[in-house]
């Protein structure tokens, strides 16, 4: 990985001349980008999936960079892709997967609540046991606001049915325990019963979701399903395991939760991270009292005097 990371830094110096600062700002980009995809049991670039990448640009967004240095970042991997796709190291794919994010302030997509029963009611529509877990799998997420790494390495005994709550890792292997409500409880149960034990061919797998293969489920993998119901569900095709995190904050600051509350739940360092859902809320109630207040459909009349 290193070598095409150094054929790549030669290329911008001595083929498009870029200057030593920007050279700079390609090197820190791309060496954090190294970091987090080795971080992901990736060692060579070829093996690169677009999974990794989802994983990659979720972790740039949940840090407290500015949308330019988001943008910035972005950029760099993009170019460096499309030097791997140039070379024969990596699908032309990759590079058009990481969308380069618009500069400025763009609130999270958030679905409303008849949005997320449309979401949960296609998914429980399927008995088998890949149904079980897929119905399971987003009623979790949606309960309990866990990043889609921090769901897919949830192992059998991190869930407690009977206390109805669920222990997870999250950055820096800090963990949390987080409370469910009823209903997930029992998508869950029937999950684990009836479903799970269907999927699992090696007894010794502790993985709680797994593919159908019996492997554990990736996150490149619970993306897809995430589209996949949105679809089913008649939702735009943005919706991501990342919306349902963003949705379980939005509807918990809307239905009375404190600001310091949410922060816990979602497992953010600091409460900068948080405090953008309050801004969600805000601006979901503005449209609220727009469509629903009975003048805030007049248009304006000035004051012509008696």
């Amino acid at each position: 990985m290193t070598l095409e990371f150094t054929h790549f830094l030669r290329h911008l110096e001595f083929e498009r001349g870029y200057s030593a600062n920007t050279l700079v700002a390609y090197r820190t980009d791309l060496q954090q980008f190294q970091r987090f995809v080795r971080q992901q049991q990736v060692e060579a670039w070829a093996a690169l999936s677009t999974g990794v990448l989802d994983g990659f640009l979720e972790m740039l967004q949940e840090r407290d960079y500015r949308p330019a240095t988001v943008a910035r970042k972005v950029a760099a991997v993009r170019s460096f892709l499309h030097f791997l796709f140039a070379e024969g190291v990596v699908e032309e794919s990759l590079a058009e997967w990481l969308h380069q994010p618009k500069v400025g302030k763009r609130l999270p997509r958030v679905l409303s609540i008849s949005e997320v029963d449309a979401l949960l009611a296609a998914a429980s529509a399927d008995e088998t046991p890949l149904g079980l877990r897929d119905s399971a799998l987003l009623e979790l997420l949606y309960a309990t606001g866990m990043r889609a790494s921090e769901v897919v390495r949830l192992r059998r005994d991190d869930v407690d049915l009977h206390a109805g709550v669920v222990r997870c890792w999250g950055k820096g292997n800090k963990e949390r325990v987080l409370p469910l409500y009823p209903e997930v409880v029992a998508v869950l149960r029937r999950y684990i019963e009836e479903g799970r034990d269907f999927l699992r061919h090696d007894s010794s797998e502790a993985t709680l979701f797994l593919n159908r293969a019996g492997s554990p489920l990736t996150r490149q993998g619970l993306w897809f399903l995430v589209q996949h119901y949105a679809g089913a569900a008649g939702l735009d095709n943005d919706v991501t395991p990342h919306t349902l995190r963003h949705t379980f904050a939005t509807h918990l600051l809307e239905g009375g939760a404190e600001l310091r509350e949410v922060q816990q739940f979602l497992g953010h360092a600091s409460i900068t991270s948080t405090q953008i859902y309050t801004e969600v809320s805000s601006r979901r109630k503005r449209k609220v009292y727009d469509h629903a207040h009975p003048r805030a459909h007049f248009p304006n009349h000035q004051d012509k005097g008696a």
